[in-house]
């Protein structure tokens, strides 16, 4: 087990948010691992909440037995499809239980995953050693399965300087296949209509495309109120998904951008937010004289 962003501590006892980690090769090394988190954390009277895939939610139900209806299972494959809904997941977490510790255990690089999926897992494992800094009720344990590939390390030592770094670097390169059109305000009407005959044309449903133009429409906005008024709109088919991606001149310094709900008369904030609740996945990057905002729809 890696253990490197508790604070330090007086007399045993963690001062600061814990964010730990475990690599696991079989099911069995899973459930070895897990369930003494859970048992110790039920035993000092911490609410548990454990978002992972179904498979893994079936393994530890069972081997915790009766002890397993204490636990608040969440399938991540629906909850953290988009890795950007975990933090607010885990707040929620901590605002259902004032002053009660809470245990979180989630694996949000889980297999089965596409390249752009586990870089957002990574990204937000990072993250979270930010967002949660100051909450010493929260303690999270994070498997990984060794098929995966990623080495937790990275995202659990000296995690600021790698979201910082994850952040302010561009995504790759748009390909040459995709689909352009330049957009400013006077476009925003034509870029919507453009945008979901292309969606339509590749089998997004109806329910989807509504929530794709909301989403898009937000960020284009976006790129003419902050990005210097105008910007780039590229549409591709990747990895069974349609890909939107809204590219401007401006920088986001804020690198929990859309991962936390801004306050109703906050300016900006909010429209990241809807993206990463109704998109399958939103990639974020901003640094000096760029923004990128990238939006998966999957077409199944």
């Amino acid at each position: 087990m890696l253990r490197d962003s508790a604070t330090d501590s007086l007399d045993g006892v963690p001062t600061g948010f814990q964010h730990d980690a475990f690599v696991y090769t079989s099911d069995e090394e899973f459930v070895r691992l897990a369930t003494p988190f859970v048992h110790d954390g039920l035993a000092t009277g911490a609410a548990i909440v454990a978002a992972l895939s179904p498979a893994r939610i079936a393994l530890l139900s069972a081997a915790l037995g009766p002890t397993g209806k204490q636990v608040g299972f969440v399938d991540i494959t629906e909850a953290g499809r988009n890795p950007a809904r975990l933090i607010p997941l885990w707040r929620e977490a901590l605002e259902q239980n004032p002053g009660r510790p809470v245990r979180g255990l989630g694996e949000p690089a889980y297999p089965g995953r596409t390249e752009a999926e586990y870089d957002e897992a990574v990204l937000h494992e990072a993250l979270i050693d930010i967002a949660f800094a100051a909450d010493k009720d929260l303690r999270l344990l994070c498997p990984y399965q060794a098929s995966v590939g990623i080495d937790p390390t990275a995202t659990h030592s000296g995690a600021e300087a790698l979201a910082d770094k994850t952040f302010r670097t561009a995504l790759s390169d748009v390909p040459d296949r995709a689909e352009r059109w330049e957009f400013g305000l006077a476009d925003l009407g034509h870029v919507r209509q453009w945008m979901t005959a292309q969606a339509s044309s590749y089998g997004v449903s109806r329910d989807r495309l509504e929530d794709l133009a909301l989403a898009l429409h937000e960020i284009c906005t976006n790129s003419i109120r902050f990005g210097g008024g105008r910007g780039t709109l590229s549409v591709w088919i990747a990895d069974g998904a349609l890909i939107c991606d809204v590219a401007d001149g401006g920088r986001i310094d804020d690198l929990l951008v859309g991962r936390v709900l801004p306050p109703l008369d906050g300016l900006g904030g909010r429209g990241v937010w809807l993206a990463n609740q109704l998109c399958d996945l939103v990639q974020l990057r901003s640094g000096d004289g760029f923004t990128q905002v990238r939006l998966h729809t999957r077409l199944r």
